[in-house]
């Protein structure tokens, strides 16, 4: 076992860039989706396939992140990232030869699996190598880092889309030049295993606290549906207000993620001042009220102003999920425990054409963005006015460290 430095320059850079690849796996392709739709007109239901193909990947990585969160645990962290980065630009390039939706459906699959491994060995990655207050900063500007990630190839993939809907499929073969950050840099945390108990060291049994992991998948979950809105609706959304191009789409989803990006920065500092529940209530709300805005925008720039604040709750409610995670969960099931976020976090994803796509059919886009937002803000206010009794039902084991006196 090699014992390193995790805050050597390289290191950080590597996890860091590794992350933003999981931002990558359905939004680069975001701005391609109204000329990949007329593409493959002629195939029945092209309109639900090719929302599909946006969206599939999140369904493989609910299947996988469990594989991967026991894989992480067993076989370890560099390992799983590594065989991840080499699957992920196969898989997500596939789609630039292709030649049919079923294939590139295949393809996204594979890409699904791809992405498990590596959001929950980086992840997991992080909170072996950092402790504390390190911890938070340092997933905080993993999240960051996903954001400006997303900025970039969200841009680059709506100006190339312009040229060719299939261009925004070669961005994923940004992974294979990370493969040798991740063999060089990176290196395997010592840690206790949850199957091997010493005779001569007891090890208390790790336990996970179930009732707060409920509390946080139903959480991202349900942040997942909502967000997904922008990047499975918001294209057709554009283009049936204003004409908007996939350039411009492409921008404007870039811009609620850059958004994003600030607020992940500066969550080290938000969390000194909050607890865990406030700021999952500030995020829902200021989610809610972005929708609530995109509900009633009448033009481009208007909807580009009411993404700040959806940008900004997106970008304070990873961090705060991830880290109160990894530290409520004993080290041997640290993986498993990031890989069921991982898990709910997609799943959310993939439901949320299939949730929203029957409510914007029968009643617009303009309602459904007015109703989610609306919900959302409701929540946020229950969050904040029961927190207490919120943090008091899902453990009273872990009271002192969710429940600080400033509740």
């Amino acid at each position: 076992m090699r014992t390193q430095d995790p805050n050597a320059g390289l290191t950080k850079i590597t996890i860091l860039l590794a992350s933003t690849l999981t931002v990558m796996s359905g939004a680069t392709i975001a701005p391609s989706l109204p000329a990949m739709q007329a593409h493959f007109s002629n195939v029945a239901n092209s309109e639900f396939w090719v929302r599909l193909v946006l969206t599939v990947p999140a369904l493989f990585i609910v299947i996988g992140s469990p594989i991967a969160g026991q894989a992480v645990d067993k076989i370890g962290r560099k390992s799983l990232l590594l065989g991840s980065a080499i699957l992920y630009g196969f898989a997500g390039s596939s789609g630039f030869v292709l030649n049919s939706v079923f294939t590139i459906l295949v393809g996204r699959a594979l890409l699904g699996l791809a992405v498990a491994g590596v959001m929950v060995s980086a992840t997991t990655l992080i909170a072996d190598y950092y402790q504390g207050d390190a911890r938070a900063n340092f997933m905080g500007l993993q999240a960051a880092f996903m954001g400006f990630g997303g900025v970039l190839f969200l841009s680059v993939g709506g100006f190339i889309a312009d040229l060719n809907w299939r261009f925004p499929f070669l961005i994923y073969l940004f992974s294979w030049l990370l493969i040798p950050g991740i063999v060089f840099s990176l290196y395997e945390p010592l840690r206790i295993k949850a199957d091997v108990v010493s005779a001569d060291t007891p090890v208390p049994t790790a336990k996970l606290p179930v009732k707060l992991l409920v509390l946080i998948y139903a959480c991202v979950m349900l942040q997942q549906i909502a967000f997904y809105l922008i990047p499975v609706q918001l294209p057709f959304y554009l283009e049936q207000l204003s004409g908007a191009g996939a350039t411009q789409t492409g921008l404007a989803i870039a811009f609620s993620i850059l958004f994003s990006a600030f607020a992940s920065m500066n969550y080290g500092r938000v969390k000194k001042r909050f607890s865990f529940i406030k700021i999952l209530a500030i995020a829902f709300g200021l989610i809610g009220l972005g929708y609530v805005g995109i509900g009633v925008a009448s033009s481009y720039s208007l909807i580009l102003l009411v993404l700040i604040p959806t940008g900004i709750g997106l970008g304070l409610m990873m961090p705060n999920l991830n880290v109160w995670t990894a530290n409520e969960v004993p080290d041997a099931l640290r993986g498993r425990a990031l890989g069921g976020l991982t898990m709910f976090m997609f799943l959310g994803q993939f439901l949320s054409p299939i949730v929203s796509q029957p409510i914007s059919q029968n009643f617009g886009m303009t309602a459904t963005y007015g109703l989610v937002g609306v919900s959302l803000v409701v929540l946020a206010a229950l969050l904040w006015i029961y927190k207490k009794q919120v943090c008091q039902a899902v453990d009273s084991t872990i009271g002192a460290v969710i429940i600080p006196k400033s509740l």
